[in-house]
């Protein structure tokens, strides 16, 4: 384990530091854009809405009621002042009540001088923290220190993305490259935060690494055998507009990776803990390697459906676009968008499987060899 896991951790650190991101560069400012401010709501009236909806615009852009709301703004352009505004309408406005923290446009000046706004949604902050605040309670309440450093190895997650991976591919590095490394990175700070510093932790991640290097193999071939080109809806395409120096296919394979570890992760430590208490129990090693991989079975069986599952519910909006769409079903699975993520999941999927076999096959060699060492050895979790 030491001779292995120990040069993938020092190269993961020198990559690191020679991909660190110095020369990020800064949005540019944009004089004419609206800018936002916050305030609370004091007063609502509703009138009676036109009978017909404006001319030109579909029914949807004018349902909703009709009237003015009065803002007192509290922070931003204008702050300290009372403002009125038009009830927002339209298919996903925002319904607002009186003390509402509600979210400003300013518009620019108006008729008589006049700052005009618009309210374009609510403001989140409070309810979130609170959300928050009560899954963190209720994960540490319940894993006592493993809940605790669950917890910081998430915070280690998302610092890696902020600060790492982020602004690295906006800088212009290679988002491939820059996806390993993090992810890399992410691997061996959680699972040994979260974990443990033992031999079962260190066996998941070799699997880990092992199911992430066969996922961005595959996932490189296939996006270039099926001419993916990373740009598949209006954020992409925005991207690669204002940031021109990223590689949008190489930021799909990135998206791949990183999406893999997520769920990699969860099947190999469960892998390696399921043999390491199995090998509790004297048996030989076939006997012990078949015994863990039944097991690993199921675990991905459940695993895939959950993934099919959570795209699905993400992206319910789109499917009912599609059934209510004329085209054929061949053509809309082969469009970019729908293809970026068949290739994603069908990819992801094979490396998941494929990290059951791997771990249990590392897991059981090693807990097998300790215990072929010492006729009366601790239990191989215990190490």
């Amino acid at each position: 384990m030491i001779a292995t896991i120990v040069p993938a951790v020092l190269a993961t650190i020198v990559a690191l530091i020679a991909l660190w991101p110095t020369n990020v560069p800064e949005a540019p400012a944009e004089s004419g854009a609206p800018k936002r401010a916050y305030g609370q709501v004091l007063k609502v009236v509703e009138q009676t809405c036109e009978a017909a909806p404006e001319p030109g615009l579909p029914g949807a852009f004018t349902k909703g009621p009709c009237g003015t709301v009065t803002v007192r703004v509290e922070e931003g352009p204008g702050a300290g002042q009372t403002v009125e505004t038009e009830l927002p309408r339209g298919a996903g406005a925002p319904r607002v009540d009186v003390d509402d923290n509600v979210v400003l446009l300013q518009l620019g000046d108006a008729i008589e001088g006049a700052t005009g706004y618009t309210i374009v949604d609510h403001q989140r902050g409070r309810p979130m923290i609170w959300l928050l605040a009560l899954a963190a309670a209720v994960i540490i309440a319940f894993g006592r220190w493993r809940g605790l450093s669950a917890l910081a190895g998430l915070a280690v997650s998302f610092a890696v993305l902020l600060l790492f991976v982020i602004p690295a591919i906006l800088s212009g590095a290679s988002p491939l490259l820059v996806a390993i490394v993090g992810a890399a990175t992410i691997m061996f700070a959680v699972l040994y935060l979260t974990h443990g510093l033992n031999v079962h932790t260190s066996v998941a991640i070799l699997g880990t690494l092992a199911s992430l290097v066969l996922t961005g193999v595959l996932a490189a071939v296939f996006t270039a055998f099926t001419e993916l080109t990373g740009i598949a809806g209006e954020d992409s395409a925005f991207l690669a507009v204002s940031q021109g120096n990223v590689d949008m296919r190489g930021l799909l394979l990135a998206g791949i990776i990183i999406g893999s570890l997520g769920v990699l992760d969860d099947v190999t430590v469960t892998q390696a803990s399921t043999v390491a208490e199995l090998a509790r129990t004297p048996m030989p090693r076939i006997q012990l390697y078949r015994a863990a991989t039944r097991i690993g079975r199921a675990h991905v069986a459940s695993a895939v459906n959950t993934i099919v599952l959570a795209y699905a519910g993400a992206s319910l909006p789109l499917l009912l676009l599609i059934a209510a769409g004329n085209q054929k079903v061949v053509e809309l699975l082969t469009s970019e968008y729908l293809a970026q993520e068949i290739v994603r999941s069908a990819v992801g999927t094979i490396g998941l499987v494929a990290s059951v076999p791997i771990t249990t096959a590392l897991a059981t060699l090693v807990a097998t060899s300790a215990r072929s060492r010492d006729p009366y050895p601790p239990t191989f979790s215990d190490r």
